[in-house]
């Protein structure tokens, strides 16, 4: 008797853990429609229609949220759009359903040397460096972009005036 409520809470529990994984789709198995509105958005970014893109890829996403390819796709058209901070997000979200993912793993690095986060791109580098055995071209896409740098401005001597400098007019002292 001092063991049936230990037994019937471990067998609920293993039984609502078990059952969780059978509902679940592989990754393998993402929805057609998803794959095909993908396509739809990869031929929009194509002609430079980023809107169009981002409704379909956002809708792919609707239709499968397991969709990583959408997610890349997504993170890619926000570099075109210099919207690094927001490619990240994308390529962390991707990397959520596959960390291993290189693809996911360049482009975050890409964009984190967009924005000029170097030593973050860096630990990118290092994980592909751990999943390609031999040189892949993610990899050396990557070490490029860290090499090259974050893209900045450069302003000539011209264009930066100095600011005005602000005097006081002097104080008459009162009659």
């Amino acid at each position: 008797m001092r063991f049936a409520v230990p037994a019937v809470a471990l067998s609920l529990s293993l039984a609502t853990v078990s059952s969780g994984g059978l509902s679940r789709k592989p990754d393998s198995q993402i929805n057609p429609k998803s794959v095909a509105l993908v396509a739809g958005a990869r031929e929009d970014i194509a002609a430079s229609r980023f809107d169009a893109a981002v409704d379909q890829l956002e809708t792919a996403l609707a239709v499968d949220p397991r969709n990583r390819d959408a997610l890349i796709v997504l993170a890619q058209v926000a570099r075109k759009q210099q919207l690094p901070g927001k490619a990240i997000r994308f390529y962390r979200e991707a990397l959520l359903l596959e960390p291993n993912d290189v693809n996911a793993l360049s482009g975050q690095g890409e964009a984190l040397v967009q924005k000029g986060a170097l030593v973050k791109a860096k630990e990118n580098l290092a994980r592909i460096q751990k999943i390609c055995v031999a040189s892949c071209p993610q990899q050396l896409a990557l070490a490029s972009a860290i090499e090259k740098g974050p893209a900045t401005p450069v302003l000539s001597a011209q264009a930066v005036k100095p600011a005005p400098t602000v005097t006081e007019a002097p104080k008459t002292a009162p009659e």
